[in-house]
């Protein structure tokens, strides 16, 4: 597939859907502009529907998270060029793309091999090659490239894992969907010290559950 005048004018429509909805660090808007989410799409049935603000299927009972979801997360994380960021869950890879987008240095572990491999090929293919994959088990984080400046969950936590919280940086920031009900709530917490937090609650969403262990194919 290609990236075409109809759809950069459908991403131009989609971010100002995103500003109506509160998202308002320019940075953020921009990045979402610039990726071309319709590529991250397995199959090309959704690429009508790419730019609506949902979320979709990508196979391996995985999804594609909601734009607005993306933006919020990535807001909240508040990027800074050069920043060292731990991904839970590549997932499509969507997520990793806006966050290299703002100069983030992104390591992203993915526990579905299946998903890891497709992802990895296609992110390689769209000019991401900066982007580090990793196939494991995100409970366990990355902690021979720790610390991390910034560390984000894209699947709902049932508990804040113990490995990423001693992987984040002193002075840090965490953003991470807690709960495994339907609905979770979406935290920040700010590192201030080796053993202790600040925590902020946001809004409520709902992610497929983060799961331990690696999903062999």
């Amino acid at each position: 597939m290609k990236d075409t005048y109809r759809d950069k004018g459908l991403r131009k429509e989609l971010v100002q859907l995103l500003e109506k909805k509160g998202i308002s660090d320019h940075k953020v808007l921009a990045a979402m502009e610039k990726v071309a989410r319709h590529l991250f799409f397995k199959d090309s049935v959704f690429h009508k529907v790419a730019y609506k603000d949902k979320a979709f299927p990508i196979g391996f009972g995985q999804t594609i998270s909601q734009p607005y979801t993306v933006a919020y997360q990535t807001q909240l994380l508040e990027i800074n060029k050069g920043d060292k960021v731990l991904e839970i869950g590549t997932g499509s890879g969507y997520q990793a793309a806006i966050i290299n987008e703002l100069g983030g240095r992104v390591y992203s572990i993915e526990r579905q091999q299946g998903l890891f491999e497709r992802t990895k090929k296609l992110l390689i293919d769209m000019g991401y090659s900066r982007i580090k994959l990793f196939f494991g088990d995100g409970f366990g984080g990355l902690p021979a490239f720790a610390p991390f400046d910034k560390i984000i969950i894209t699947a709902a936590a049932p508990e804040i894992p113990k490995a990423l919280k001693e992987q984040l940086k002193v002075g840090g920031l965490m953003v991470i969907p807690l709960g495994d009900g339907d609905f979770q709530r979406m935290l920040r917490l700010k590192k201030t010290s080796e053993d202790e937090f600040d925590t902020e609650e946001f809004e409520r969403f709902s992610f497929v559950p983060m799961l331990k262990g690696k999903q062999y194919s």
